[in-house]
């Protein structure tokens, strides 16, 4: 099948290069030349694990190709797809100018039945919206479809190219024949493609995140009465986890969760509400709780140094909002750098992927470093923000060796508590004992 993807962004890149993976013919379509430039020429302008592997053999097989023309790149395609931006406005509602936009210029273009498809995550009602603004100045037959992702930044490649299920929203059956023999090579051991009418595409969307982002902030509320009344978050973890009506995903207390998902569909849920006249009291306590808990290392940082860190010299290991990826998009690491340097203290850094990115945004504010153990290089104490997997089992020896004093303040329960005991060091974690 030839397929045109719109947007060449995280959602975009990688639905792009895993349809063509599976044979399709795939154009994708951004209006940055400079990025069209480097994915045409090899470059990959994104970080998850997996994807460059399969775009360069795409791009070499003839499969997967760049351009900036909307109308050659949607020339003979059967669907359309849309992955592109849908911001939070200043209000928290999805800013849909980008979506729309390209809409009504599919309108000026189409020339042929092709199915449009929503991958961005939109607020309910978009689809028909898209419908409108294409048929504006297109009479004939088309098709709108919504199509939710569910790609966790990290495992991407793994959760499209073997989902646990696909949602498309359709009254069509001339859209759902075509979207089924689609994604049919992605589900041949037989996990479902849901199909629903658009409105509830849609909004499962922003059910699914939001759902997820609530039984963060909730074990985040447990880890700080943890804290309060000397009972060990990991053990109330382990006994919730084990109900499967419950499970053990998501369950794992930290600093707070980032990147482009959770906060701004949290946000936009909120204000579609609203604007139905709804006041959902559990999505507006989710986001109190997730903001406070960005700093919840702080007190304790300045508790222990008598509220001056004025010349505090601290390692922060960790700047992305997750491991595996490079995106800081509201990750906690940058609220805590922030807050620390205006504090007086100086900060040096250690991030896999993510120190590029962080150095776009605060410059020469910290220093970035090689290696995680030169980060530690006469620090005061260390900062684990991020939990990649290489800080889990780190060289003690090293460290002991590097820190100027025994001090460690772990944002993601990354080391065993026990463990850190013997070895002699003051730790402090989320919501367990020590």
């Amino acid at each position: 099948m030839k397929i045109a993807v719109v947007g060449t962004g995280y959602v975009g890149l990688v639905s792009g290069t895993c349809f063509a993976e599976t044979g399709n013919h795939v154009t994708c379509i951004d209006i940055d030349q400079n990025k069209i430039n480097k994915l045409s020429n090899g470059e990959i302008t994104i970080y998850e694990p997996g994807l460059e592997k399969l775009f360069l053999r795409n791009l070499k097989e003839g499969r997967l190709k760049f351009t900036t023309n909307l109308a050659d790149g949607i020339d003979g395609a059967k669907v359309v797809f849309l992955a592109l931006p849908t911001p939070p406005g200043e209000d928290g509602s999805a800013d849909l100018k980008y979506v729309l936009g390209v809409a009504h210029d599919l309108g000026n273009l189409l020339s042929e039945y092709k199915v449009i498809v929503d991958k961005s995550t939109v607020p309910v009602g978009t689809a028909e919206k898209v419908r409108k603004a294409i048929a504006e100045n297109y009479k004939y037959e088309f098709d709108v479809v919504s199509n939710p992702e569910f790609l966790r930044e990290g495992v991407a490649v793994d959760d499209f190219m073997k989902p646990d299920r696909v949602v498309i929203g359709t009254r069509s059956e001339r859209a759902r024949k075509v979207m089924s023999d689609l994604y049919a090579p992605y589900v041949r051991q037989g996990n479902p493609v849901i199909f629903m009418d658009e409105n509830s595409a849609e909004l499962t969307k922003y059910a699914a995140n939001s759902f997820l982002a609530t039984k963060i902030s909730f074990m985040n509320e447990i880890a700080q009465l943890c804290e309060r009344v000397g009972a060990d978050v990991d053990m109330i973890r382990r006994g919730i986890g084990s109900d499967d009506r419950i499970g053990k995903r998501f369950l794992f207390p930290g600093i707070g969760y980032g990147g482009s998902c959770f906060p701004k569909d949290v946000q936009a849920l909120i204000k579609s509400s609203e604007e139905v006249n709804y006041n959902f009291q559990i999505l507006k306590a989710v986001e109190d709780v997730n903001e406070k808990q960005k700093l919840h290392l702080l007190p304790k940082i300045k508790a222990f140094y008598n509220n001056d860190l004025k010349g505090k010299h601290f390692a922060l290991w960790g700047l992305a909002f997750k491991p595996n990826t490079d995106d800081i998009r509201e990750a906690p690491a940058l609220y805590l750098i922030k807050e620390l340097t205006k504090e007086g203290a100086t900060i040096a850094a250690y991030d896999p992927e993510a120190m590029n990115n962080v150095r776009k945004v605060v410059g020469d504010k910290i220093t970035f470093c090689e290696s995680q153990y030169l980060a530690i290089e006469n620090a005061d104490a260390l900062i684990i923000a991020t939990e990649w997997s290489e800080f889990r089992t780190p060289d003690f020896e090293v460290i002991d060796k590097k820190l100027k004093a025994k001090v460690i303040f772990d944002g993601r329960n990354v080391f065993d508590v026990s463990q850190i005991k013997e070895l002699g060091y003051h730790y402090e974690s989320i919501g367990r004992p020590f």
